[in-house]
């Protein structure tokens, strides 16, 4: 805490006044984390006109958010984080917030809403998966416009495939 009141500017009293403990400052911060990354990831696919291009800037923005806060990314779905049950309930509250609003985007005539749910998650586990094999092996190989690009494409071919079920 003594180093958060200096990075702060503050006094460490001052710190305690906003958060009563290390926990709370830790469950504050991956909050924070979880949020920026769910904006980036949304905010990007808004823009997009297409279901494609919705996919893709999605996934860019995913990217680029672990590009810009690479620590953040890890800290959220560290082992570590997910260890504790407190601080593991927010990274898993990341990924449902974030395969609910990919379920919702899911436009697949009749094709229930749980099979939605169920593909998006699939959807959430291959993505994590893959940017963070990158962020730990792959960086220095696999360029940011490829992992998008083999990103993309895995997931639109498989989107492409579905039908009502």
């Amino acid at each position: 805490m003594n180093d958060v009141a200096a990075v702060a500017g503050v006094t460490k009293p001052v710190v305690y006044q906003r958060f009563d403990s290390k926990r709370a400052l830790y469950r504050e911060v991956l909050e924070d984390i979880g949020e920026r990354l769910q904006a980036a990831l949304f905010e990007a696919a808004a823009k997009a006109t297409t279901p494609r291009e919705q996919v893709e800037a999605g996934i860019a923005g995913y990217i680029d958010f672990v590009q810009e806060d690479p620590d953040g990314f890890r800290l959220l779905f560290s082992g570590a984080s997910r260890d504790d049950a407190e601080w593991g309930e927010i990274s898993h509250q990341v990924e449902r917030s974030i395969a609910e609003g990919i379920a919702d985007l899911l436009a697949v005539d009749g094709m229930s809403l749980e099979h939605k749910r169920a593909l998006a998650y699939g959807f959430v586990g291959m993505s994590e998966g893959m940017v963070r094999h990158w962020q730990a092996e792959g960086s220095e190989t696999l360029k940011p416009a490829d992992l998008l690009r083999d990103l993309t494409t895995l997931s639109w071919v498989g989107l492409r495939g579905l039908g009502p079920t």
